[in-house]
């Protein structure tokens, strides 16, 4: 099993239900959150925060903070290329901003209903 975690756009959310509802994703978390890129920051102030200079940590804290959702969904191992796929094919404008995915792995889930674990407690 894998966790895919999406940053995605507010206003591509709905799509993005729709699209992954289509390609037989029924459950899902969705998280409001907010943040931002690297492409939004200069870079130069992000190496001097990094360096603990007081001045680039004060000028990054006026950077805005972008709304975003994030997506969680856990899947089989063959269907995460799919849902990626989709996630991307959904959200891809070509410009910044339009997200990013991770994918990490599950060592195991339980349903609470009925205690099953592994894949069946996803399916």
């Amino acid at each position: 099993m894998k966790e895919i975690v999406a940053v995605v756009r507010m206003n591509m959310m709905n799509r993005t239900k729709a699209a992954l509802t289509e390609a037989g994703v029924d459950a899902f978390f969705a998280n409001e959150a907010q943040g931002r890129g690297k492409g939004f920051a200069d870079l130069k102030l992000l190496e001097g925060a990094e360096k603990g200079y007081e001045e680039a940590i004060e000028q990054l804290g006026e950077g805005k903070l972008y709304s975003k959702r994030i997506l969680t969904v856990v899947v089989p191992e063959e269907e995460v290329d799919g849902v990626v796929r989709t996630i991307i094919k959904t959200n891809q404008t070509g410009k910044p901003g339009d997200g990013k995915i991770w994918v990490l792995p599950v060592a195991d889930a339980v349903r609470v209903r009925t205690g099953e674990s592994g894949e069946k407690s996803i399916s």
